[in-house]
């Protein structure tokens, strides 16, 4: 693999208390709209508050805030995102290089291969996906721009991972919650980080099963014209359809193909 992702693809450091352009308030706000998600599509104050990291009155400011601007909808009891929760997503989507130039290439790349497509960037312990496509007669799990996977057992999240130093890739897998998603989930510290290893040294990574029983998963990484990381880019496929080592031999040349291709079009991401 290439040289280590850039610091814009770590998670960064809480700004200090003493920081007085801090301002905690947007924080909070911000941690209140993003915590929905498909398993918690409406929720509660309290609910909100414990998904949110923050006390009740502080979620209830949040709540109210964000409601009054129109960025959630509620029925008095539970909360939801409104249609103008899509304008935060949006500015990045089209105001950055990476997404805009992978969406086009995930296409073509799923409608030869009729497999599903993805490209994805380290957030925090996930890997966030920023572009996907799903071709006819491919696999659909649900997975979406701005859906997380888990660091740990997703051919997404180990490649990525991957693209730090070995010294902070140990430090993130001891301290990240890890937990068997499947019988065939890979998740016990020295197993998780042996893999990643791996991937740093021979340039891809697979996930049979981990996530999901029945799907196999296959990444590599992506850089931008000066060998920096910016990301990983994987396919994924119903196990019936072929065995593991058959959907490495056909898809992870059109992995590299894609990968390169996507290096010759990036700029630098600042």
């Amino acid at each position: 693999m290439r040289k280590n992702a850039s610091a814009a693809a770590r998670p960064r450091a809480a700004a200090a208390p003493e920081d007085k352009s801090f301002v905690t308030a947007l924080q909070k706000g911000l941690d209140v709209l993003t915590c929905f998600n498909r398993e918690a599509a409406r929720l509660t104050l309290s609910e909100v508050a414990r998904l949110a990291g923050s006390t009740p009155a502080s979620a209830r400011r949040s709540l109210h805030t964000l409601h009054a601007l129109g960025y959630l909808d509620s029925d008095g009891k539970r909360f939801w995102p409104a249609p103008r929760a899509l304008l935060v997503g949006h500015s990045y989507l089209v105001s950055r290089p990476l997404p805009q130039l992978a969406q086009p290439l995930l296409d073509a790349l799923a409608e030869r291969t009729r497999q599903s497509a993805t490209f994805g960037t380290l957030l925090g312990d996930d890997a966030l996906i920023i572009a996907r496509s799903t071709a006819r007669r491919s696999l659909s799990t649900g997975l979406a721009i701005g859906s997380r996977l888990p660091g740990y057992c997703s051919a997404l999240g180990r490649t990525l991972l991957a693209s730090l130093p070995p010294d902070e890739v140990r430090r993130r897998i001891e301290l990240m919650p890890r937990k068997p998603l499947t019988e065939r989930t890979v998740w016990r510290t020295r197993e998780v980080i042996a893999l990643v290893d791996r991937c740093r040294e021979e340039g891809w990574t697979g996930s049979d099963g981990e996530l999901e029983l029945g799907v196999r998963s296959l990444a590599v990484p992506a850089f931008d014209r000066e060998g920096r990381a910016v990301g990983a880019i994987s396919m994924a496929v119903r196990a019936e359809r072929m065995t593991m080592a058959e959907f490495r031999e056909a898809m992870l040349p059109v992995l590299q193909k894609a990968r390169d291709s996507l290096a010759q079009r990036l700029p630098r991401e600042g």
